[in-house]
């Protein structure tokens, strides 16, 4: 993920950082599952979509059980600090 893309997500209001936590826990939900869990009102939970689909980190797909609902999910998420990373590829994370 590029640091742009972070920072646009830094930039989001608390309650699309909600969603964006929720679809990362819980894995790909509707818009409906999304109000449950979250327990935002559909009209912020819209919002949040849009903006998280804006910046590219989710992705709206067809929801085969209902064709009237979508399914939401999260497609690329912040892998966290360059030493996290370093360390995640099995360098060394901090130099001594």
């Amino acid at each position: 993920m590029s640091q742009s893309t972070r920072e646009e997500i830094e930039d989001l209001p608390p309650s699309a950082k909600l969603v964006l936590k929720v679809l990362e826990y819980r894995g790909s939900l509707t818009q409906k599952q999304i109000i449950e869990e979250s327990m935002l009102s559909a009209r912020t939970v819209r919002y949040a979509l849009e903006r998280l689909q804006d910046i590219g980190v989710v992705t709206e797909d067809i929801y085969f059980a209902d064709a009237r609902q979508s399914l939401y999910e999260v497609t690329d998420l912040p892998t966290g600090d360059q030493e996290q990373e370093t360390a995640a590829d099995g360098g060394e994370a901090c130099c001594d």
